[in-house]
Order: structure tokens, then C-alpha cells, then sequence
């Protein structure tokens, strides 16, 4: 006999629908599971068959073959558990096969029978519901979480027994078992913060303003305690809400991450990510040794990627972004297959003037030698920099500085109304903000006289080619938040003074 139902396999963020088909047959007993299953996915007929014994139902004494078909893809993880399990007592006839047939199979299996919760199960019931099969089984940890999808009929089981008996088993106690709930990482609540808290740095608020408002890339440059965490921790409070297409993709990507707490349903506002500058290039870009996870700048994404004390980190790790910055988007290729990971976000770079951090105003109290200054911030190459959109100098804050600061809110609703300018100007392109705007549409679009002076600091070889779009692109987001159609000279000089200036010695 055959028993049929179906799983999900998830490539990166990409599911594709699995049939897991169970066969029995009259020989010595044995159980196989074929298809491309890795150790973890082959580890599942021991969880399978303790799950189903302690169910309270009796294990078949026949040889058993389990397909994942297709065969040629590579499944990993146990997301498939359940599915195995349903499918074996399906050709058992334990179960009514054509119920288990209709529904797709979510969940890992615990030895006592209990399903447990899954990292993925959003993109896999996205998946799902895209392919056509709408009703999806899924642990009762994950339940909240898959009914977040649009049109999943989602039905939750906390054990095995549970839901043989569901499945028209009447000898299947009805399990008494607590459902077991999905563990999150890093789910803690972030203090609420305010661009309010920032004393003085006026000049650095403004620049925090423009790449809120045009989505552009920053680098700040100061000695310690001048505030640039502070700075950086603040950007996602005046950014807007995530849009409907972003959300869902920076939830899933969080959910495969295990870093999702479904009770606070899908993300709305834009994620902050600040990792460590002794942090791999694995860990920041994604990877693993079979199907690579989500790295820190698909966690990031559709919000803000902070690094502190850019210098510090490996130059290995800092190349790795520029793809990403260009892309919007990391393909990380494996031997089992590529995963695509979305990683459309902010880089915010923080840096000290050299390795001591003293080397600002007149630079008397620095200890280091010219070509360690030097060494420190060519740890930033030209390539990565060319990359960052506005480049600020934040200074020591003085006593006497203005506390009466603008608030977050206040700032926000600024950014709000030039991204609507932007949006109005750049949405027939399919463009949100102005950093998504190609080279050609800025140099069609801007006033030709105008232009001149971008030219010129290109043929002194102050700005790149690259660097020329750039400029134009926080020149036009300078336009938006003073009202203008389209950008002036000023706001062109701004932009190029925004992109080459150095802090003073």
C-alpha cells in the first residue's frame, strides 16, 4: 500500500511543495527515506517511528520506503517530520489517506509524540498557499505565526495522536501533552527611543534626516562619546512604516532566522541590526555548510544595518557588503543549491578619526603617527566608500549644547512627506526613493545646468562615475525635503560637499 501527503522544502526563502509518499511492503521490516534527505532529514525515521509508538499505536513490522519527491532537490531540516509520519500511517491505514492526501504537513516530531514548532513555517505556508494548497497542518507553537498568511486554512495539532485522531484514528488517545512553544531569539523588547535624546550634533540630525528621507547609505566620523551610536540607534524611529511586500518578506526572513515572535504578528517597523566587529563574513552576509541561513543584512532588511567601529572589522566581512548594496538582494550559492535572500537595507557606518580617537580639532592630543591614521582608515577601502551616500562629521559635544532637540516624531513626519514627493515622481519605475533611481533617469531628469558642476568634480577626479549618481541622488532628496520639483545648484554643491568632506585636522 501507498500513503500520500505533502511538506514543503525551503531553498532560502524559496518553498517548493514536496509529495511524501510512503510504501509498504511484505518483507523484513525496515525504514528508508529516500530523496536527498540531509543527516538531520534522515535522522527523522528514528523520531517517526518513537513518535508514533508512543501515540499509542502500533508500529507496522513491514519494510517501509518513504520518497520525497522530486528526488533531484535537496531537503534539509525537520520540517518534514510530520509529514513522514502521516504518510507511513496513511499506507497503514491508520489514518483515512484521502484526508492526509489534502493537507500539507508542517513540524518536527519530539520522541513522546509532541509536535514541535519549526523555524520557516511563514515561508513555507506562503508556499503553500501560492501552489494551491491552502490547508496546512502546523505545530501548535507556530500557529499564530502561519495564520498571518492570507488564505492558509490553518489547522494546529500539539501531538501526533492528536491528530491521528483528527484523521478518523479512534484508537489514538487524544494526547494530553502541552503544546510546545516556538523559542525565539532576540525577541526582547527595545527600550522606545528618541532622536530628541541627541544633544547637540545638528549637523549630524540633518544628515540622519536626508538618508531617512531618500534611503541612502551614511558614514559618520567622530571621536568616542561625540554620539554616533546614538545617532544610528535612532534612524529606524523617524523611518516610515514597512510596506505590505517588505514586511512579509522581512518577517520570513526572521522567521527562518528563529529571531520572529509571532505574538507581535508581522513587522511593521524597520529592523535595526548592530552586530559585533569581530562578527564572520558568514554571519553578516549568511551562510552554513549545507543550505545557507539569513545573515545579518537579510535580517536587516527593509531597515538599518549599523556597524560601529567599521575599521575594526575584517576587510573580508566589509567587501562582502558592496554586492549587497548594489543588488538589494544575496544569493549565496552552496553545493546543495543557492538560497536568495532579500537585503534591500540602510548601511550606517560609525568610525573613529584614527585608532586612539583623538585625532580631531587640532589633533594635539593624538598619539598615533601619520601613516597609522592612514592605515586605520584605508581599512575602509575606496570601492565600500564610494558606496555610502553621505559622509558626516560628528564633533565632541560641548556643554552648552542645545537640549531642545527635535523628537523623532516631528522629524518623521518630514521624512513621511518628501518620500510621498518621491513616490509620486518614482512609482510609475517601480522606485520608492531616490536611491533606488538609475544613473540614466537622475541625468535625463535634472536640469542641465545643474549638472555642471557635478561634471567638473568628476573631471578632477573628486567624484567617481559612480559617485556622480550618487550625488544626484541626495540632491534630489535635498529638493524634496525644501519642497522644490527639482533640484538646484545649492542642493547639488550640498550633496557633493556631503560626499567628499573629511573630517578636519
Amino acid at each position: 500500500m501507498i500513503g500520500r501527503t505533502r511538506s514543503i522544502a525551503l531553498a532560502g526563502l524559496a518553498g517548493h511543495v514536496i509529495d511524501v509518499e510512503a510504501h509498504m511492503a511484505a518483507s523484513l521490516p525496515a525504514f528508508a527515506v529516500v530523496g536527498l534527505p540531509d543527516a538531520s532529514l534522515s535522522e527523522s525515521r528514528d523520531r517517526v517511528r518513537a513518535a508514533v509508538t508512543s501515540s499509542s499505536l502500533a508500529w507496522p513490522t513491514r519494510r517501509i520506503t518513504v520518497n520525497l519527491s522530486p528526488a533531484s532537490l535537496p531537503k534539509s531540516g525537520s520540517l518534514t517530520d510530520l509529514a513522514i509520519a502521516v504518510s507511513v500511517m496513511a499506507a497503514a491505514g491508520m489514518v483515512d489517506a484521502s484526508v492526509a492526501a489534502r493537507a500539507v504537513h508542517l513540524g518536527e516530531l519530539g520522541l513522546d509524540g509532541r509536535v514541535r514548532p519549526v523555524r520557516g513555517v511563514l515561508p513555507a505556508v506562503v508556499a503553500a498557499v501560492e501552489a494551491g494548497h491552502p490547508r496546512v497542518v502546523v505545530p501548535a507553537g507556530n500557529a499564530r505565526e502561519a495564520q498571518l498568511v492570507p488564505g492558509a486554512e490553518v489547522h494546529a495539532v500539539a501531538s501526533l495522536a492528536q491528530l491521528a485522531h483528527d484523521y478518523g484514528n479512534e484508537d489514538a488517545e487524544a494526547s494530553s501533552l502541552e503544546a510546545v512553544s516556538a523559542p525565539v531569539v532576540g525577541s526582547h523588547a527595545r527600550r522606545e527611543l528618541d532622536l530628541a535624546e541627541v544633544r547637540g550634533q545638528r549637523e549630524a540630525r540633518w544628515a540622519l534626516e536626508v538618508a531617512a528621507a531618500g534611503g541612502h547609505h551614511l558614514l559618520m566620523l567622530g571621536p568616542p562619546g561625540a554620539g554616533k551610536t546614538m545617532l544610528a540607534s535612532r534612524l529606524p524611529t523617524i523611518l516610515p512604516d514597512l510596506n505590505a511586500t517588505d514586511a512579509v518578506a522581512a518577517t520570513a526572513v526572521h522567521s527562518l532566522a528563529g529571531t520572529f515572535d509571532p505574538e507581535l504578528g508581522l513587522l511593521s517597523r524597520p529592523p535595526f541590526e548592530a552586530p559585533h566587529h569581530s562578527a564572520s563574513a558568514a554571519s553578516i552576509v549568511g551562510g552554513g555548510s549545507l543550505m545557507a541561513r539569513p545573515g545579518a543584512i537579510s535580517r536587516a532588511h527593509g531597515g538599518v544595518l549599523f556597524l560601529d567601529e567599521a575599521p575594526e572589522f575584517p576587510s573580508r566581512v566589509l567587501q562582502t557588503l558592496r554586492q549587497p548594496l548594489e543588488a538589494g538582494e544575496v544569493v549565496l550559492h552552496r553545493a546543495q543549491g543557492a538560497a536568495r535572500y532579500p537585503a534591500r537595507f540602510q548601511l550606517v557606518l560609525a568610525a573613529n578619526p584614527c585608532p586612539c580617537g583623538r585625532f580631531y580639532g587640532t589633533g594635539v592630543d593624538c598619539s598615533c603617527t601619520a601613516i597609522t591614521r592612514r592605515r586605520y582608515m584605508g581599512r575602509l577601502s575606496g570601492p565600500l566608500l564610494d558606496r555610502i551616500d553621505l559622509h558626516v562629521d560628528v564633533r565632541p559635544v560641548r556643554r552648552d549644547a542645545e537640549d531642545d532637540a527635535e523628537s523623532s516624531a516631528v522629524v518623521a513626519a518630514r521624512v513621511r512627506q518628501a518620500r510621498d514627493a518621491m513616490r509620486d515622481r518614482l512609482g510609475t519605475h517601480g522606485w520608492a526613493v531616490n536611491s533606488q533611481a538609475t544613473g540614466a533617469w537622475l541625468r535625463a531628469n535634472t536640469p542641465r545646468d545643474v549638472m555642471k558642476p557635478v561634471y567638473g568634480a568628476m573631471d578632477r577626479g573628486a567624484l567617481t562615475a559612480r559617485g556622480v549618481d550618487r550625488a544626484l541622488r541626495v540632491a534630489w532628496t535635498l529638493a524634496d525635503l525644501a519642497g522644490a520639483v527639482t533640484p538646484n545648484a545649492d542642493h547639488v554643491n550640498q550633496a557633493m560637499t556631503l560626499r567628499t568632506r573629511e573630517l578636519s585636522s
